[in-house]
């Protein structure tokens, strides 16, 4: 069966040349990077190298970047070493559009004695910065906002909620896992003191990510054990997956343009044909300020489940949110907060490009999406009447369950 993939919000493919780069640090060169010996010491060497690549990629020093198991440990590690580091402040500023990782710690947390602020987000899942400024107070440790939304795509002006953060005493953290390796990011030149980034996101392999730490920053090792990173982060190196992250930053460096402009144009295409061609769609999230390979659309009356099954058969791969919540049969908590329309946010699905996406995947998609919509528009329970290319396609009404 053919396979068109458009999940790479998901996960995304190892780009071939991070499998090259890889391999001989499984089998040739298996040192510990700890060791005393020159074994071992090239490697520590390949990481140094690794650290730097990563580095480049989004402006930093390499001094400022440790590497972490993934996205979620960098934006716990994060989160939790600012917490430690200052124990009189008792206070967290964030969104209800974060992903898990950081959506699930402040819960978490507000359970157990911190008091969290929820930031809300217009129609378009943009924020209010007068919200944000009235917000952050005296014992507010740290604002944690996203860079980008892994389900809509949708860009916050980050460094306008710097500025904003730095006003008022407090640090941001800014979980970007969906933007690095996607726009240009800079951090010589940004308020950002803290940023998360994970190599499953931008073709390295799953299982290794980093944490930007600004110089001076005071911050409390999430994991404790030996003097890796620096004493920042304990434990052993996963050295293959490491040397693979800094092939794919140094790729995804190389690719910047690619991903802005070629990516963009599909998107586009893919996106404008669907809204014209299939019934009751609608665009979530803003039309400009968003990721160039990311669209996320609802279809009224729908159910997200059915389409994805739909699409799974014709060998096309979707989702309709976050990976981490695809168990979970809640709707989306950012299409909530953003106050899609019942009868839609259910029927949501995202599609998500790469560099390695080609037309004929966006043609392919559009040549069956639109149909799945109309197929399952007859014959759902919740529906009503609709207009279809002029035509009235009547539906039975009845509420949902």
């Amino acid at each position: 069966m053919k396979f068109v993939y458009a999940d790479n919000n998901a996960t995304t493919m190892v780009a071939p040349e991070v499998v090259e780069t890889m391999l001989p640090y499984f089998t040739e060169y298996y040192g510990n990077p700890s060791s005393m010996h020159t074994f071992g010491g090239q490697v520590a060497k390949k990481i140094d190298s690794a650290r730097q690549q990563v580095a480049e990629l989004i402006g930093a020093d390499p001094g400022e970047v440790i590497f972490t198991s993934c996205g979620t440990e960098s934006d716990n590690a994060a989160i939790l070493g600012i917490l430690k580091a200052n124990p009189h402040k008792r206070h967290i500023v964030t969104s209800r559009v974060e992903h898990s990782a950081v959506y699930n710690l402040c819960k978490y947390l507000a359970q157990n004695g911190y008091h969290v602020t929820e930031l809300g987000v217009d129609t378009h899942g943009m924020l209010n910065l007068n919200e944000l400024a009235d917000a952050i107070k005296e014992d507010t440790a740290v604002v944690s906002i996203m860079y980008a939304n892994n389900e809509t795509g949708v860009i916050f002006p980050i460094e306008e909620i710097g500025n904003i953060v730095k006003q008022k005493g407090s640090l941001l953290h800014t979980d970007a896992v969906q933007a690095v390796g996607k726009i240009p990011i800079n951090l010589s030149k940004s308020t950002i003191d803290l940023l998360t980034l994970s190599g499953h996101k931008l073709h390295a392999p799953k299982g290794v990510g980093a944490l930007f730490i600004r110089k001076g920053i005071t911050f409390a090792p999430f994991i404790i054990g030996g003097h890796q990173e620096k004493n920042r982060r304990g434990g052993t190196e996963n050295v293959p997956s490491i040397i693979g992250l800094g092939k794919a930053c140094e790729l995804a460096k190389k690719h910047l343009v690619e991903e802005q402009n070629g990516v963009k144009l599909l998107r586009d295409k893919l996106e404008n044909e669907i809204l014209e061609k299939a019934p009751d769609a609608r665009l979530n999230g803003h039309k400009i300020h968003r990721l160039p390979n990311t669209t996320n659309l609802s279809f009224e009356f729908v159910e997200g489940e059915a389409i994805l099954l739909l699409l799974n058969e014709k060998g096309i791969c979707a989702s309709s949110g976050s990976a981490c919540t695809s168990g979970s049969l809640e709707p989306s908590h950012v299409l909530r907060a953003m106050g899609v329309p019942f009868t839609a946010v259910h029927g949501s699905v995202r599609l998500s490009l790469s560099r390695y996406s080609t037309m004929e995947d966006v043609d392919f998609i559009i040549e069956h999406l639109p149909p799945i919509i109309r197929r399952l528009r007859e014959i759902s329970p919740y529906g009503r009447d609709t207009k279809v290319k002029g035509q009235v396609v009547t539906t039975q009404v009845s509420a949902r369950p």
